[in-house]
């Protein structure tokens, strides 16, 4: 079974940084992509950034600019660099991903099907 753990959640001023990390096991099946999610208590689940197996991200308009993803294939661990933070950003961030038996069922819509705990920024402007 794949396990997701996040890491590096904290409480900051706005303006500063962060780093969030997602250490995923070592698994022999295929990922199909990774993502970081968000959300704060009462609102919707919100997609922050995602990557691909080949490095290809996206971002949210909100973060654009501010959050770069990136990711270490060799040693299974997701980042989140979260700079310029603001009030906007407090939630608590799930890494999310997708593994499957062959590759080839990867599709180009991700369903991820782990999920970490979750870990929480909060930002005091």
């Amino acid at each position: 079974q794949v396990r997701l753990e996040e890491s590096g959640g904290g409480s900051v001023q706005a303006g500063e940084s962060l780093k969030l990390s997602c250490a995923a096991s070592p698994w022999a099946l295929s990922s199909c992509g990774m993502a970081w999610y968000r959300q704060s208590p009462g609102k919707e689940r919100e997609l922050v950034s995602t990557i691909s197996p080949d490095g290809t991200t996206t971002y949210a308009d909100s973060v654009k600019g501010r959050f770069t993803i990136s990711q270490d294939n060799a040693n299974n661990v997701m980042y989140l660099q979260m700079n310029s933070l603001q009030s906007e950003d407090t939630a608590v961030y799930y890494c999310a991903a997708q593994y499957v038996i062959a590759a080839s069922m990867c599709t180009q819509k991700v369903d991820y099907n782990f999920w970490g705990q979750g870990t929480q920024v909060t930002v005091s402007s």
